[in-house]
């Protein structure tokens, strides 16, 4: 690894719990922390090889049939088909595998759930997708404590989960048991052409005083300053929560998140909608930008016709075929306000793509065992190479150069250090989260003030936490 991938992966470390002496100890044991540019090879099959400790630690069915569900969004697929046919095909070429790249999960697949015959695999992602926490609570998934505890693919003397940066799989722990493991590890922020900021003299700014005026300018000047996804608010939602984190700290998100009384109403959430709602009072957001599609927005932000985008990490490879050249695709974290407690690096960067291995499919192993691979250094680095977005697998990214796009990200990345995080109300509480994206969008249109939207995010979040028939969780500082 690099020293600045080390750096990044003991600021992770730190931020979960991990001491410096474990994660040494951790990397030496697993060989990560040594130079690993000069043993990749080719890309994508420098390491296809058969584990040598056990070819089959899980005890898969050779010849039983797999069933593989991938959400082809901003990653697209490929790499999941990689996965099918050059390595999970080839260790066992007598099982038979019905794929499918699709979108809208839940729609398509919610009967052969309440039917007991799920798919065996599935990346649970996407607009549309199956709330994991109910299928936790439903016992829908399985126990992935044996994959955790098996061999890593390729790797003499490794255990699996000894190969994923530490704490990148914390979300996908309930009650103390592994059921998700999520995959792509990402940054969130504000995503801009590098071009045309330098060929019209500006600079990113840092704080939110600095934005808005540069988008005063930016409006004068007959072009649009931001646009966003507009039929899925929460892309503008996931901005506040970026305000919120970097004004009051972790501990104004872990208020939101623990349905904490009277936490929507807090002078840092006020504060943090204020400064977004100036984007739609000063005319800052492109006309229209209500009733784009996040393909549609993102098209209109590559043509120049706005200049700010909020986004993940993929968008790089979900808009490949638009992407004009020399556009100099960038990300940077979202601005600071004024006396916030945290420094203009942080950022939102954490893991996603939440794969699931139900726990009523046929083949449960293989399934397992399809994760085993795809979470191994030959299948992280092609996702990488193919998405140009980091994986949560360590050094499968080494010595990569694939664009300011996926530059941006590793530097945003290495910048914030310690200074990352992820809100959890909308992910364990989805009427919350569905609610407060809607009063969002409803706001930048103009429709409900920043009262409301307080107002109206308390009272669910109320009417959620006196519901005894939803599972709560707890976030700790």
């Amino acid at each position: 690894m690099t020293d600045e991938q080390i750096r990044r992966l003991f600021a992770t470390a730190t931020r979960n719990g991990y001491s410096r002496r474990d994660l040494i100890r951790l990397g030496t044991a697993a060989g990560l922390i040594v130079p690993l540019s000069g043993a990749l090879g080719a890309p994508g099959r420098a390491f296809a090889q058969t584990p040598a400790a056990d070819s089959n630690p899980l005890g898969v069915d050779p010849a039983g049939p797999l069933d593989v569900v991938i959400f082809k969004g901003g990653y697209g697929d490929d790499y999941a088909i990689y996965v099918k046919d050059q390595m999970y095909a080839k260790l066992y070429p007598d099982a038979q595998i019905t794929y499918a790249g699709t979108q809208r999960l839940q729609e398509q697949y919610q009967a052969r759930f309440v039917e007991g015959n799920p798919p065996d695999i599935m990346d649970n992602s996407g607009a549309g997708s199956f709330d994991t926490t109910n299928l936790v609570n439903e016992e829908q998934l399985a126990d992935l404590t044996d994959l955790m505890d098996a061999p890593a693919y390729g790797q003499d003397g490794v255990a699996f989960k000894d190969t994923l940066i530490p704490g990148s799989q914390q979300e996908g722990i309930f009650n103390g048991t592994q059921y998700v493991l999520k995959y792509a590890f990402s940054a969130y922020g504000i995503w801009y052409s590098a071009k045309w900021l330098e060929e019209n003299g500006y600079t990113y700014p840092e704080t939110w005083d600095d934005m808005l005026a540069m988008c005063e300018e930016i409006k004068a000047g007959g072009v649009a300053p931001w646009t966003y996804q507009g039929q899925y608010p929460y892309y503008m939602r996931a901005v506040f929560d970026q305000l919120l984190y970097k004004r009051g700290g972790l501990e104004a998100i872990a208020r939101l998140d623990n349905l904490e009384d009277d936490a929507w109403s807090s002078p840092e959430v006020e504060a943090s909608l204020t400064a977004l709602n100036q984007l739609n009072e000063r005319g800052y957001i492109l006309e229209g930008t209500e009733a784009l599609s996040h393909t549609e927005s993102q098209a209109q932000w590559l043509q120049n016709k706005a200049i700010f985008l909020p986004c993940g990490s993929w968008l790089e490879n979900e808009m490949k075929d638009l992407i004009p050249p020399d556009f100099g695709m960038t990300v940077k974290p979202t601005p600071s306000l004024a006396d916030d407690v945290l420094p203009a690096t942080a950022i939102q960067a954490s893991a996603g793509e939440d794969f699931i291995v139900p726990a009523n499919g046929k083949n449960v192993q293989g399934g397992k065992e399809y994760l085993r691979l795809l979470f191994s250094l030959e299948g992280a680095r092609f996702f990488s190479e193919n998405a140009k977005s980091l994986t949560v697998v360590v050094g499968a990214a080494d010595g990569l150069d694939l664009g300011t796009a996926f530059g941006s990200v590793q530097e945003a990345v290495g910048a914030a250090g310690e200074n990352t995080f992820i809100s959890q109300y909308g992910t364990w509480y989805a009427d919350l989260g569905d609610e407060v994206d809607n009063l969002v969008g409803q706001m930048l249109t103009g429709q409900v003030s920043v009262e409301e939207v307080m107002e109206g995010a308390q009272q669910v979040a109320d009417d959620v936490k006196a519901d005894d028939s939803i599972p709560k969780y707890e976030r700790t500082v």
